[in-house]
Order: structure tokens, then C-alpha cells, then sequence
């Protein structure tokens, strides 16, 4: 009787020691895998923050490109005494919304290809205006050097011919670098140009 408890106690004990080495092997592989896991996590968790930059930017770019397209088509002005430039008067607009979400104006280039868009007296290209190298405003020309006053040439914003209202205007268009940083992937350090264009109907006051 006593051979048998002793038996029984042995066995116990022998089972408390497997149970005590099997959770140190079970901790020691979750512990394992834990450290496989978190580098994938952080790697994830980068991505978003990238992408989720890149899609605040071009929102960004966005709404400046319409805002400055508008800036540019509202100053033709029949009773001041000086006209505004309309290409100056976009980059301002562009300008303050980017500096306003942290975003380097100086960055910005002409899109390549430059759209192409179509004059009001034919289908001949229109280049951007040069009096500004940030970004293409189509539509507007310096003859004389930047400085003077512009001339509102206005691109084809929709053709008659092709059952459109036959309508003109500038089109305002520029594209930001934007460089992935994501180690260990193939976009690490890799540069996308973000593009944003927005076309306005020319007004007169």
C-alpha cells in the first residue's frame, strides 16, 4: 500500500515537471513567433502611414488645383486699371492651401507629358505659360516677357464638335514627388509623382 502511494506520488510529481517543461516550450514558441510577427506588424503599420500620407497630399493637391484654376479665371476684369496675371494669381492661391497642409510649394513640377489640351480657335497644342515653372497653367501667354501683361489665350475646355457646350478656359496642372520610405520592401525610397489638373471656364466681371 505504501509502494503504491509512493507510485502515485512520483507520478505526480514526474507530472507537475512535464507540464512545468511544456509551458516553458510553449512560452518560449510564442515568445518565438511573437518576434517573427512584430517586424510584418511594423512593416504594415508603415505602409498605411505612408499610403495614408500619399492620399493626404493628393487630396491636398486636389482641391489647391481647383482652387488655383479658379484664382486664375476670376481676375479678367474689364474696369481695372491694371490687369491681373492670372498664372500669378493661381500659384498664390496654390500655394497658400499646400503651405497650410505642410506641404513644400517649391516642390512642385510641370506634369511630362504636359496635357494635351486644345485652343478656343483650333486644335492647335497649347505649352504651359513659362512665366511660371512650378506649375502649367494652360491658357495664358507672356509675349513680351514675364512681367508684362498676360494674354488670355483660353484652351478648349469642351468642343461643339463633339456635342460639347463649346465652352473655354485655363487649365491649372502640376505633379508633386513623393517618396515612399519602407525598409526591406521595393518601394523603399522609391519616388511616385502625384498628379492633380483642374480646368476653369473664363470669367469676366
Amino acid at each position: 500500500m505504501r509502494r503504491l502511494a509512493m507510485h502515485r506520488l512520483s507520478i505526480h510529481r514526474l507530472s507537475r515537471i512535464a507540464w512545468r517543461i511544456l509551458s516553458r516550450d510553449a512560452g518560449g514558441s510564442e515568445i518565438a513567433e511573437f518576434a517573427m510577427i512584430v517586424p510584418l506588424l511594423f512593416l504594415a503599420l508603415l505602409g498605411i502611414f505612408w499610403f495614408g500620407q500619399a492620399f493626404r497630399i493628393y487630396n491636398t493637391m486636389t482641391n489647391a488645383a481647383r482652387d488655383g484654376a479658379r484664382a486664375a479665371v476670376a481676375p479678367a476684369c474689364t474696369t481695372c486699371a491694371a490687369a491681373l496675371d492670372p498664372t500669378a494669381q493661381a500659384w498664390t492661391a496654390i500655394q497658400n492651401d499646400l503651405n497650410v497642409a505642410h506641404i513644400n510649394p517649391a516642390a512642385l513640377q510641370w506634369p511630362t507629358p504636359v496635357p494635351g489640351l486644345c485652343g478656343c480657335g483650333g486644335c492647335a497644342a497649347v505649352a504651359c505659360d513659362g512665366a511660371q515653372t512650378n506649375i502649367c497653367v494652360q491658357g495664358v501667354t507672356h509675349p513680351n516677357g514675364n512681367g508684362n501683361p498676360p494674354v488670355v489665350g483660353e484652351v478648349q475646355l469642351s468642343s461643339s464638335s463633339t456635342g460639347g457646350a463649346g465652352e473655354c478656359g485655363l487649365s491649372v496642372s502640376f505633379v508633386y514627388p513623393f517618396t515612399f520610405t519602407l525598409p526591406f520592401t521595393s518601394l523603399d525610397n522609391t519616388t511616385v509623382n502625384l498628379r492633380a489638373q483642374s480646368e476653369m471656364r473664363v470669367e469676366t466681371q
